[in-house]
């Protein structure tokens, strides 16, 4: 009768093959994607031709930081998923130094600020003029700072010179 037969091990040994594999599909960072937002966006819509890349470089998406074949796969990459998530990611201001020295304890907290993102425009708009808007959420009041909507005192509804302006006190609680 047959015994259990041991799987081979075929590929022992290929770490410099795995290192390759592992490094083949990584992309742009989201900070430099935003310092490329910020900075250069409708250059990289209008790149000249290069023929080492796909599709000439003449279909580039700066969100997402590829390259496409044809216009239809790029139009195609703007409806799905990956798109949209990486949209949804770049919404929210990049970490940056201070923040992290906030975090280190040098500086008060102050919570990431969210912003607008849109799809990039086509390149027959870049050429017209229109460019990649990067605008932040205002709150409710319309400001964008949280920390000085916490700081801000309360006016009164009515408008009388007479009247002074009240502050929200602490409740105290019982224990």
């Amino acid at each position: 009768m047959g015994m259990v037969q041991k799987r081979k091990k075929m590929h022992y040994g290929d770490t410099h093959l795995q290192r390759r594999w592992r490094v083949r599909n990584r992309r742009r960072d989201l900070d430099q994607i935003d310092t490329d937002l910020q900075t250069r966006s409708a250059e990289l819509i209008n790149q000249g031709v290069d023929l080492e890349k796909p599709g000439f470089a003449q279909f580039y998406c700066v969100h997402c930081a590829k390259y496409f074949i044809n216009d239809t796969a790029l139009q195609g990459h703007f409806r799905t998923k990956v798109h949209k998530r990486r949209l949804k990611a770049l919404e929210t201001e990049p970490y940056s130094i201070e923040e992290s020295e906030r975090a280190a304890g040098r500086g008060s907290f102050q919570k990431p600020k969210k912003r607008v993102m849109e799809t990039q425009p086509s390149k027959e708009d870049v050429i017209a003029g229109k460019r990649i808007k990067v605008e932040e959420v205002p709150n409710k009041e319309g400001t964008t700072n949280m920390a000085q909507d916490d700081d801000q005192e309360e006016l009164p509804s009515t408008s009388s010179s007479s009247a002074k302006p009240k502050r929200k006190r602490p409740q105290n609680m019982e224990t």
